[in-house]
């Protein structure tokens, strides 16, 4: 049965009672229809909960009745950070004022300690239900399931919340929210035990090192970050007097934000284990006691939730996750047994079994984890993994995986990011294009539009900045700045800067979703010729160079060009280029001219990697050098911008450039003298398949807006869509679409496992057919959109424009062509 929320007062505590005079003095002025002068005054308190006290106040003006809760810290000494009902506040305060979870309304927040004696906050009454016992006993079996659905639904929607859009972006710190846990509560629970205290139980300090050995990676990379509630559970929810739907969320005292998935698995308790403290001998949940009738399973109710909330199916860290939440359960409940025993406890007489209760905790915790099976490896069948994974099925979204497993499936991680990326896609990039196109035809187009700033910071939030970063790349700059060492800075830089550890193979299936907008790659730090220019960093520059280069374009504070192309000669063969580095003391003077020098024209272009020879008289393939040059260094000229089609992709910028006896310090040579073609190479193969994977996305959103053009548009009669001559038409773009992303992947696949030399080739067929097949696919929706696909009221001729330049760019057909006949010929002697 349900206990209306009325049923659940009784009489204030002794040790509870304050100054009603003083109270009544303060909520006439700052609450909201208090009444001045109030001809009836009752004060009750909340049996229900351990935390802060909680009161109801009943006010009586004439025949008028109003309600209010009032909530407050405790009494007396208490855990630092503990009861921090001015949080408690703050998050009420911009969860109602957006709508965006149910919550109860919350009027005003007393800071001054004189007028009772603590800080609280008023609230608004509400008049319902809760479920007290998870069970829900009296309660009919149809019912049950829509209650449990209900309750996911309400944690759902508090989690998927845009904390930066209602004002909590500085709510708590995001990454490293499980570590930082753990330490809070095992610290907290030797501050409630030992000596005079509840008594210490030595296994909580194994368990508390299993769970340090077992910090999920989703966690310090931020995957899950977000709203958290802290105490989520179905007894903290106030359900409608009749209806089945939750129209307040209580509690919030361990709010923050961090991995959701804690609040997850800590709604998901009484499956786990009884965390009543009525019920002190009885431990076990509902998977060993049984599932009442009507209640879903663990798996469907966790499944009810993904689905809501958008989540993956989280077996592969469902056992942390739960040993978690019985761990920090442990030392909630030796809080309220110490603070029993101090007699500032707001539970009564139950406070005081809480000891016993923290002990059943421990052992159910360190038993749970020895389970080999804690979770089903896929969600229940009525409940598909496809669905609960997001896998994206419709022809707009791309990748059409199948049924069953396969070569080039992306695990669980890469699916996530790739839902959370589409939905940033979906959310802020789309809707800002023509924010965007619009400032790149304005006068002030060679400066930043400062939304993009906010999208960057954004995407770091979200955990989807500097995606590209392979793992072996990241890890070998780990060590160079940090020494190997394996402390929280090393751990923060790592995850902040170094991306999340992706393979090639696993960024393509990101990289293609950046490629669907020309001004998406950028806002993720993942555009070119940055990525590449850090590449050559990550990999060949020294401590110093990456120190003053290297982490400013991590953390997107600058940006990059990469100088290689010269007007004067051929530039596809790289031994034709006439720029001379030449050695000069401890200095090298650079003379020379070069051109599409791309992001050079960006006001925050800082950094230019120039190639050019040290030695004309070396091998052919031994004269060039690359070297690192300050953009402000004397004797760097930005002649103009050059456009691409029309397009001079402002602010970013296509440039060219002089070099009149620029000198720089020796120190800036990469790697050193003769170097350079070693570089390049290295630094083209990933490159070139970046390119290809953003061109993969440019033609899926050229297929989609395709088709969403044909079903809209009717000609001679029959929607466009309609028409034998498209249905034709499509199919064969779909068919090259597929056969180019495979390819695009086989390559990511053999640079990851072979190498970059002995990939060389399939990332030469790969340079080849991708941006032809995306030619074709987009001049076929600039066909089907007629005069407007060739406007700039569409994305399509500019998507067109830089498919058209990889024909060129990075190495024109020609010299693929050459590479690939060549490896076939060889192949053949053999």
């Amino acid at each position: 049965m349900a206990s209306r929320t009325s049923d659940l007062i009784g009489q204030v505590q002794p040790n509870h009672d304050f100054d009603m005079d003083a109270l009544i003095q303060y909520c006439s002025a700052y609450v909201e229809g208090f009444p001045l002068s109030p001809s009836k005054f009752v004060l009750s308190q909340f049996c229900h909960g351990q935390s802060n006290p909680t009161f109801l106040l009943e006010v009586s003006s004439g025949t008028s009745v109003k309600r209010y809760v009032l909530r407050k810290k405790p009494p007396g000494k208490l855990l630092q950070s503990a009861h921090a009902v001015e949080r408690e506040f703050q998050v009420l305060n911009a969860l109602g004022t957006h709508a965006v979870a149910p919550v109860p309304k919350v009027f005003c927040l007393c800071t001054d300690s004189s007028v009772i004696g603590t800080p609280f906050y008023i609230m608004e009454y509400l008049e319902g239900r809760i479920f007290l016992d998870p069970r829900l006993p009296g309660v009919a079996p149809n019912r049950r399931k829509s209650i449990y659905s209900a309750t996911a639904k309400a944690l759902a929607s508090l989690h998927t919340a845009d904390v930066d859009a209602i004002g909590l972006g500085n709510y708590g710190r995001r990454e490293n929210y499980c570590r930082r846990q753990v330490d809070r509560w095992a610290r907290q629970y030797l501050a409630s035990t030992g000596e005079g205290k509840s008594e210490r139980n030595p296994k909580m300090q194994e368990l508390a090192d299993w769970l340090r050995k077992h910090i999920p990676f989703e966690d310090s990379s931020q995957r899950t970050a977000g709203l958290v509630h802290g105490d989520f559970r179905i007894d903290n929810v106030v359900f409608h007097p009749i209806e089945d739907k939750v129209i307040g969320i209580l509690d919030w005292e361990l709010s923050t934000l961090g991995n959701q998935m804690c609040d997850v698995a800590y709604l998901c308790m009484p499956y786990i284990a009884d965390i009543a403290l009525d019920k002190v001998q009885k431990i076990h949940g509902f998977e060993l006691t049984g599932t009442p009738e009507g209640i879903p399973s663990l798996a469907e109710y966790l499944a009810e939730y993904c689905s809501s909330a958008g989540k993956p199916w989280p077996v592969a860290e469902w056992k942390f996750y739960v040993a978690f939440s019985l761990f920090r359960g442990a030392s909630i409940f030796a809080g309220i047994h110490n603070r029993s025993l101090m007699g500032n406890a707001s539970g009564g007489k139950s406070a005081q079994l809480a000891g016993i209760k923290a002990n059943l905790l421990i052992e159910t915790a360190l038993s749970f984890i020895e389970r080999k099976s804690v979770l089903p490896l896929y969600p229940p069948s009525g409940t598909s993994a496809r669905d609960s994974l997001k896998l994206l099925g419709n022809d707009s979204e791309g990748i059409h995986l199948p049924k069953e497993g396969g070569k080039f499936i992306p695990n669980k991680k890469i699916l996530e990011l790739r839902e959370r990326l589409i939905n940033f896609m979906e959310d802020r990039i789309y809707p800002a294009e023509h924010m965007f196109y619009k400032h790149a035809e304005s006068s002030e187009r060679w400066t930043v539009h400062p939304e993009e700033e906010k999208l960057k910071e954004m995407a770091k939030r979200a955990g989807l900045w500097n995606l590209w970063i392979p793992f072996d790349s990241a890890a070998r700059a780990r060590k160079l700045i940090f020494g190997g060492r394996n402390d929280d800075l090393v751990g923060k830089a790592f995850d902040q800067l170094l991306g999340a550890g992706l393979s090639n193979l696993e960024y393509g299936y990101l990289c293609e979703i950046m490629g669907r907008s020309v001004w998406a790659p950028q806002v993720f730090n993942c555009g070119a010729p940055d990525t590449g220019n850090m590449e050559v960093l990550l990999r060949y520059g020294n401590k110093e160079q990456l120190e003053e280069w290297l982490i400013p374009l991590l953390e997107g504070k600058i940006r990059s060009g990469f100088a290689m192309t010269e007007p004067q000669v051929a530039s596809s063969d790289a031994t034709n280029i006439e720029c001379s580095i030449k050695r000069q003391g401890d200095s090298y003077i650079i003379n020379g001219r070069k051109w599409w020098t791309s992001g050079a024209m960006d006001p925050r272009c800082k950094l230019l990697i120039v190639m050019g020879k040290t030695d004309f008289t070396a091998p052919k393939h031994k004269q060039q050098s690359m070297i690192l040059v300050d953009i402000g260094t004397p004797g760097v000229h930005i002649k103009r911008p050059l456009t691409v089609f029309g397009f001079d992709d402002a602010p970013h910028g296509h440039a060219e450039i002089s070099f009149e006896n620029v000198c720089v310090p020796t120190k800036n040579i990469l790697l050193g003298e003769g170097r350079g073609f070693e570089i390049a190479q290295g630094r083209l193969g990933p490159g070139r398949l970046h390119h290809c994977m953003r061109l993969i996305g440019a033609a899926e959103r050229g297929m989609q807006m395709m088709v969403q053009r044909a079903l809209k548009r009717k000609t001679f009669g029959r929607f466009i869509a309609e028409h034998g001559s498209f249905l034709s038409d499509i199919a064969k773009c779909r068919i090259e679409l597929e056969k180019t992303r495979l390819l695009v992947l086989d390559a990511s696949d053999q640079l990851d496992r072979l190498g970059n030399k002995k990939a060389r080739g399939t990332i030469a067929m790969a340079k080849v057919a991708t941006p032809s097949m995306t030619l074709k696919v987009l001049d076929m929706a600039m066909q089907v959109h007629g005069a407007a696909g060739l406007s700039g009221d569409t994305v399509l001729s500019h998507l067109w424009a830089t498919a058209r330049t990889l024909r060129i760019a990075d190495g024109p057909d020609e010299v693929h062509l050459g590479t690939i006949a060549k490896l076939e010929l060889r192949r053949a002697k053999l």
